[in-house]
């Protein structure tokens, strides 16, 4: 059995929706099916997500927000129209407008993108429509509630064999409508997925899966055909956005593996995400991604291995400022805290005093224009030679290496390198072992 996520820009429009209704009815084991809103359909169009957002800003302030919903109402009938659907949206766009006049939340104005769309789906399908608010529980803080929400996805869609159930949102007990961060029809697909127990969760793009570096960088980059949950949790945080970071917990607890497809290449396989796979020694890298925009504090004092909680001491003044550290390479008697410079920057001179009040350090430096690059593989487990080959490549490029970590798990070795160096040190890494 199969739940579909399908993104915004699957459903952009009417081409799109025929695209999408193929797909579903081309497999009769996909029986829950997940839709974001709206999504951009070129260069300089809105999502409908944002122009919602829009309304309600314009509601705060006390200005004119009818156009807007005008212009969102007009986008969902020229769908209806270009997919042969009769559907009335009046009480529906009545009830927003209602909403916006009386103050409602902008997670209740923010879920409609995805309710509407739902609702049309489910129409052009002739599947039955399953409100979120239903079935995705969150409690009064705002809290994802994960228990209950698999109890009432079992229960109530028990009843239904096939589904439509739009993503991002879902409601407290009381019917307060709550969503998930941006991107978050990835994380319903998988609750849902989780809840039926199905056995593949497709969430359906425009790519076909995930390639092993950025093509924007990388033009001609090979594609995964399959990827562990581990890898893709290190690539994802260094890069890869083909899919929102929490969708992978629920399924990955359950054991169902996520299959990424593109509605506009349904016969590409895509990629798998899955819990193992074979460790192929000859191909030890699995993907190459990085990001710029960190900093380095950089501390030298003499006999810091015998000082009891000097490492505490050091990243409770990050903690106090709200800094979160990303990497924490040290060595006896140095110990360098990497962050993200947006962070550190406006609060740089406050820190580096408490540093020196509370830590004494016989050295203090900062750099700045750092790219952190995360070369992940299963392959590279208890494989020689790997580290040596990954620095040997960035070296000949004339490349200094700023910064090396790797964790105990041998699954990523971390490089950090100057800005300016970034997309050469990342063309080298995948020449020395993709292109070898």
């Amino acid at each position: 059995m199969i739940v579909a996520k399908f993104g915004g820009s699957s459903l952009a429009d009417g081409t799109q929706f025929k695209k999408v209704k193929n797909i579903v009815l081309s497999d009769s084991e996909r029986k829950y099916i997940i839709p974001s809103a709206p999504g951009k359909r070129g260069p300089g169009d809105d999502k409908v997500t944002d122009l919602l957002y829009a309304c309600h800003e314009a509601a705060l302030s006390g200005k004119v927000f009818k156009h807007l919903l005008g212009r969102i109402r007009e986008r969902y009938e020229e769908i209806a129209d270009e997919i042969g659907v009769s559907f009335d949206f009046t009480a529906d766009f009545e009830d927003i407008a209602n909403e916006l006049t009386k103050g409602t939340t902008r997670d209740y104005i923010a879920s409609r993108g995805e309710f509407l769309n739902g609702k049309l789906l489910a129409a052009y399908l002739e599947f039955p429509f399953v409100d979120a608010a239903r079935v995705i529980r969150f409690d009064q803080n705002g809290h994802f509630m994960e228990e209950e929400s698999n109890a009432l996805i079992s229960s109530v869609l028990s009843e239904y064999p096939r589904a439509v159930i739009p993503g991002f949102y879902g409601a407290e007990e009381n019917g307060e409508i709550r969503t998930f961060t941006r991107g978050g029809s990835d994380i319903t697909g998988s609750i849902i997925a989780r809840g039926t127990k199905a056995d593949i969760y497709e969430n359906w793009t425009d790519v076909s899966g995930i390639m092993m570096a950025d093509p924007r960088i990388i033009r001609d980059a090979m594609h995964i055909s399959e990827i562990t949950y581990r890898e893709l949790r290190e690539l994802s945080y260094m890069g890869f956005s083909v899919l929102h970071d929490d969708a992978v917990f629920p399924v990955r607890r359950a054991g169902i593996p996520i299959n990424l497809r593109n509605t506009n290449d349904p016969k590409h396989p895509g990629t798998m995400i899955v819990a193992s796979a074979k460790i192929d020694a000859s191909h030890p890298v699995t993907g190459i991604a990085g990001r710029k925009g960190f900093c380095a504090v950089a501390l030298e004092k003499d006999m810091m291995n015998a000082e009891l909680g000097f490492g505490r001491r050091v990243l409770q003044v990050f903690e106090d400022f709200g800094i979160s550290f990303e990497l924490l390479p040290t060595g006896i008697d140095t110990m360098t805290v990497i962050v993200e410079s947006a962070k550190l920057m406006p609060r740089l001179e406050e820190v580096l005093e408490r540093l020196q009040k509370d830590v004494h350090p016989d050295h203090l430096a900062v750099h700045d224009k750092l790219a952190i690059i995360a070369t992940v593989g299963r392959g590279m487990v208890r494989n020689f030679g790997t580290a040596a080959r990954l620095f040997t490549a960035i070296s000949q490029q004339g490349i200094s290496i700023r910064t090396i970590d790797q964790g105990s798990s041998e699954l990523n070795i971390l490089v950090g390198v100057d800005e300016s160096d970034f997309e050469n040190a990342l063309r080298a890494i995948y020449d020395a072992f993709i292109r070898m």
